[in-house]
């Protein structure tokens, strides 16, 4: 639709997409919602040791520059082709640690591109089924026993009772075995509820054990 300001001053159109306004703004409010919800199920579900609350607000920043970037390339092919020269020449140097964080940032994607194609109703199915399926995850997870590093740290006379104690704690691991010259220091992975993580309070009953510390540990034990 030609803008009449525009040709009655002679410059361009400050409104020359193809799109609506109101659908562009009704594209990104449905991201933005989305994108809250992606929030929500990610503090809700989160596992690991150290919650971050910059990269779970980048999820939703990150659904709606998706938005935005395939309304643009949507119905315009030499902008799509430059789009992609452009995104190829960007280097994303972020290291994501946990591959749980990768498939939210691809959760985000997916339903930016979603949104941005206009495919609402395939966003929102999909918002809702990976949510739930991401929620009856963490909840199975949540019932199980957890990964721990326990660290003790105890002079060589208190071995035999330590080793002794360790071997009645379920699927252990020994770490590492540290001499030193006030002692001995192992460190130990094991899987615990949090119900069982009194336990360390039974290591410092032995006579010898200097300290005992027991750690969130995000990685799995190998059986």
């Amino acid at each position: 639709m030609p803008d009449p300001i525009a040709e009655a001053l002679n410059i361009p159109s400050l409104f020359n997409s193809p799109l609506n306004p109101m659908q562009i703004i009704l594209s990104l409010a449905m991201a933005l919602l989305i994108g809250g919800a992606i929030f929500i199920v990610y503090k809700k579900t989160f596992g690991g040791v150290l919650y971050s609350r910059t990269f779970n607000l980048s999820l939703i920043l990150l659904t709606m520059v998706t938005t935005l970037v395939l309304l643009l390339i949507n119905n315009n092919l030499t902008m799509s082709l430059g789009m992609v020269g452009a995104l190829s020449i960007i280097r994303f140097r972020t290291a994501v640690k946990d591959p749980m964080d990768t498939a939210f940032m691809f959760w985000a994607v997916s339903e930016g591109m979603a949104l941005g194609a206009q495919f609402f109703d395939v966003a929102l199915i999909g918002m809702a089924v990976i949510g739930v399926v991401m929620v009856v995850i963490s909840l199975f997870k949540a019932r199980g026993s957890m990964p721990y590093l326990l660290i003790l740290h105890y002079h060589e006379q208190a071995n035999g009772h330590v080793k002794g104690l360790i071997k009645q704690l379920p699927r252990t691991r020994v770490r590492s075995r540290t001499a030193q010259r006030d002692g001995l220091e192992l460190t130990v992975e094991v899987r615990l509820r949090d119900e069982e993580t009194a336990v360390v309070d039974r290591f410092l009953r032995i006579e010898g054990v200097y300290d005992a510390t027991l750690i969130a540990h995000q990685g799995d034990l190998v059986s």
